[in-house]
C-alpha cells in the first residue's frame, strides 16, 4: 500500500475530480481519500493505493508535482511506506 499527499489543493475539489486528474496522468485509481484541513490556505488530501507500491508512485509523481491545477499550484509527495 502506498499513499500520496497532494498539498495546496482547492478544498472544494471533489473526489471524482481528483481521481480523474490522477488517472489522466497515468496513476491507477486510488482506493481511499482523506482530507487534511489546512490553516485556511493550504488544505491537502492523502490518497491511498492498496495494490500499488511506493516505487510506482515515485515514478509517476513528477508528472503532477508543481502543476497548476484548479487555480492552484499543487505539490505532490509520496508518503513513506508504513513498512519502510
Amino acid at each position: 500500500m502506498a499513499d500520496l499527499l497532494i498539498g495546496n489543493i482547492d478544498e472544494h475539489v471533489t473526489e471524482d475530480e481528483i481521481k480523474a486528474f490522477l488517472v489522466k496522468y497515468g496513476f491507477p485509481p486510488f482506493d481511499s481519500l482523506v482530507h487534511v484541513p489546512g490553516e485556511g490556505s493550504r488544505p491537502a488530501v492523502v490518497v491511498s493505493f492498496e495494490g500499488t507500491g511506493p516505487e510506482v508512485l515515485r515514478r509517476l509523481q513528477p508528472r503532477v508535482h508543481d502543476m497548476f491545477w484548479n487555480n492552484r499550484k499543487i505539490n505532490v509527495q509520496v508518503m513513506k511506506d508504513r513498512s519502510e
